[in-house]
């Protein structure tokens, strides 16, 4: 559940905590965002709301590989390792499918 700011909260998006002020209750969890409500949001000087979904953008393929390589680039002479890279590997291009 990513923190986004007002500046980026798109119509439809849904709330995975509540909205509080104080101890009121703005807006429940649930809640699907629309124009008014993000208008009002960014009114009321909040910086930013939880919002359901992944916590990152997915990086490209190439850019994960590339990180795998860069981390088993010291252990590769180790026993298993060789392996365990291969299965990591194989598993980052079946996200990719």
């Amino acid at each position: 559940m990513p923190k986004v700011s007002v500046e980026d909260l798109k119509t439809g998006m849904k709330l995975a905590k509540p909205l509080s002020r104080g101890n009121m209750v703005l807006l429940g969890e649930g809640t699907v965002l629309n124009e008014t409500w993000i208008a009002r949001i960014g009114d009321m000087g909040i910086d930013g709301i939880f919002v359901d979904g992944p916590s990152e953008q997915p990086i490209p393929k190439q850019e994960a590989i590339r990180q795998l390589d860069e981390r088993f680039r010291n252990v590769l002479s180790e026993p298993y390792m060789e392996r365990i890279k291969k299965i990591v590997k194989e598993h980052i291009e079946g996200l990719y499918v």
